[in-house]
C-alpha cells in the first residue's frame, strides 16, 4: 500500500482541505459516490490482512494496558468484524441518495416557485471510542451523504484507524472523490483544536461517556450530535411467556455485552419473579453473567450479589445484570423515566394494551415490545449502517444514518417579482398550490 501523505502543519489547514473536498464531493452524482463506496470496500477486501494485523497489535497492546475487557471487546476486529463492515458499506451504495430530494415544491404564484431541497451538512467531526469498524461506517455514510469527514478514534485503536484511512485514502484516489474529504486525528490534543473550528466544522458527534459527551458541549460552538451512555431496561411483565422473556433477556445481555444496546438492568413484576428468576439465573449463569439483585430479588435467588443503588446508574459493557423486582408497571416506568439514559428500553408482556402504554409513556430513543434491545443498531434498521446512536430529543434521534447527515435549503425562482406585489391595500393573494 502507498503510505498516508503528510499531513497540513495545522489542523486549521487540515480542516480547511476537507471543507474543499467536501464542496468538491457534494456535487458529485450518485452514481461517482457509489462507485467510491465500491472501490473502498474491494480496497478493504484485498488488505483485510494487512488490516487485521494492525488491530491484533492494538489488541495485544490493549492487553498489557491493561484495558477493561468491554473495550477490548469493542476494540477487536476480525475477519467477521471487518466482512460485516464491508457488507455495511455495500448496503449504503445501494440505499436511495439523500441528496437533492424535493421535500416541497410549491407555487408562490404564477411563475414564483419554491422548492426545499436536501444537502450535505459539509464536514463532520467524529470522535469515537475503541471501534475500528465504526470508522469504515462513518466514512461510507459520509460519502453516501455528500460529506466530509474528520475522524478521531481512540489511542487504543490508533494502528487500526490509520491503516484503514491508508487503505480508503488509496482507493480513493482512483475515483472522482477527493480522498482528502476523510480525515485521521492521532492525538488527543487534537480534540480541543478541532472543537474550535467552528469555520470549517459543521457537525460534531461524539461517541463515549455521558461525562465525555457533556465535555464537548460545554467545549465547542459548533453543534453536537450527541452520543452517550447505553442504560438500557427490560421489564418482565406479569403477563409475560416466561419462556420468551428468558430468551430475549439473554439475547439482550450476552448476544454483544459489550454494544450500547445491551440490557443493562432488568426488571421483573412481583406476581412472576418467583417464577422467571429461577429461569433467568440458571441461563445467564450458563452465559458467564453476574446478577446482582435488590432485596426482593436475594429472597429468591439469595447466592447472587447484592445491587447497590450505583448498579442501576451503571452501564456494565460486560457480563453483569441489575435485577430488581418491582410493584407494577407504572414502578417499571417510574424507574427507567429515572434511570434511563433514553437509549433502548423493552417490555416483554402478552398484554397489547399494557404494551402500547409502556411504548407511548416511555421516552427513550428506542422503545420495544417483545424483542431484544440488541436490534436497536442502524444496520438492523435498515439504514445500512449508523454514524452513532443519538440520545437527544431532537432530531436525528437513534442510530443516524444518512437521513441525519443532510440539512435542506429553500431554492425560490422568479420572473421579476418583488415583495411589494404581495403587501399594502391592493396586495396579490399567494397561490400557495403545491405542485
Amino acid at each position: 500500500m502507498v503510505a498516508l501523505e503528510t499531513t497540513p502543519n495545522s489542523l486549521s489547514s487540515l480542516a480547511q482541505q476537507t471543507q474543499n473536498a467536501a464542496k468538491q464531493l457534494a456535487i458529485l452524482s450518485t452514481q461517482q459516490r457509489n462507485e467510491a463506496l465500491s472501490a473502498i470496500a474491494q480496497a478493504l477486501s484485498t488488505y483485510q490482512d494487512d488490516i487485521i494485523t494492525a488491530n491484533a497489535k492494538d489488541c495485544e497492546q490493549a492487553k498489557i494496558d491493561g484495558i477493561p475487557e468491554a473495550l477490548q471487546a469493542r476494540l477487536k476486529l476480525d475477519q467477521n468484524k471487518l466482512q460485516s463492515a464491508i457488507a455495511g458499506i455495500e448496503d449504503v451504495a445501494k440505499l436511495p441518495d439523500p441528496i437533492g430530494t424535493t421535500q416541497i415544491n410549491r407555487e408562490l404564484d404564477k411563475g414564483l416557485i419554491l422548492k426545499r431541497l436536501t444537502c450535505p451538512l459539509g464536514v463532520l467531526g467524529v470522535i469515537f471510542e475503541a471501534r475500528p469498524d465504526a470508522l469504515i461506517q462513518i466514512t461510507s455514510l459520509a460519502i453516501k451523504s455528500g460529506n466530509g469527514v474528520i475522524l478521531k478514534g481512540g489511542k487504543e485503536a490508533l494502528n487500526s484507524c490509520q491503516t484503514l484511512t491508508q487503505v480508503i485514502h488509496n482507493a480513493l484516489a482512483e475515483t472522482d472523490v477527493p480522498p482528502e474529504a476523510v480525515q485521521l486525528l492521532t492525538t488527543r490534543a487534537e480534540i480541543q483544536e478541532l472543537l474550535a473550528l467552528d469555520q470549517y466544522v459543521d457537525l460534531i458527534i461524539p461517541r463515549g461517556s455521558n461525562s465525555f459527551v457533556r465535555y464537548i458541549q460545554e467545549n465547542t460552538n459548533i453543534p453536537v450530535l450527541g452520543h452517550a451512555d447505553g442504560i438500557c431496561h427490560i421489564y418482565i411483565d406479569q403477563e409475560a411467556d416466561l419462556n420468551k422473556a428468558v430468551t430475549l433477556t439473554v439475547d439482550s445481555k450476552t448476544q454483544y455485552p459489550a454494544a450500547c444496546n445491551a440490557v443493562e438492568t432488568l426488571l421483573v413484576h412481583q406476581a412472576i419473579a418467583k417464577d422467571v428468576l429461577p429461569l433467568l439465573e440458571k441461563a445467564m449463569t450458563e452465559k458467564g453473567v453476574t446478577l446482582r439483585g435488590d432485596q426482593a430479588t436475594r429472597q429468591i435467588l439469595p447466592q447472587i450479589e447484592e445491587a447497590t443503588a450505583t448498579d442501576w446508574e451503571t452501564e456494565y459493557g460486560g457480563l453483569i445484570l441489575a435485577v430488581k423486582v418491582v410493584e407494577s408497571a407504572a414502578s417499571a416506568i417510574a424507574h427507567i423515566q429515572t434511570y434511563s439514559s433514553k437509549h433502548t428500553e423493552a417490555i416483554i408482556t402478552e398484554n397489547s394494551n399494557l404494551a402500547q402504554t409502556f411504548l407511548h409513556q416511555v421516552d427513550a430513543a428506542g422503545v420495544f415490545h417483545n424483542c431484544s434491545t440488541r436490534f436497536s443498531d442502524g444496520f438492523r434498521y435498515g439504514f445500512g449502517a449508523e454514524v452513532g446512536i443519538s440520545t437527544q430529543k431532537m432530531p436525528p434521534r437513534g442510530p443516524v444514518g444518512l437521513e441525519g447527515l443532510v440539512t435542506y435549503k429553500y431554492q425560490l425562482t422568479g420572473d421579476g417579482h418583488i415583495a411589494a406585489t404581495y403587501s399594502g391595500e391592493n396586495a396579490k393573494p399567494f397561490t400557495h398550490k403545491d405542485l
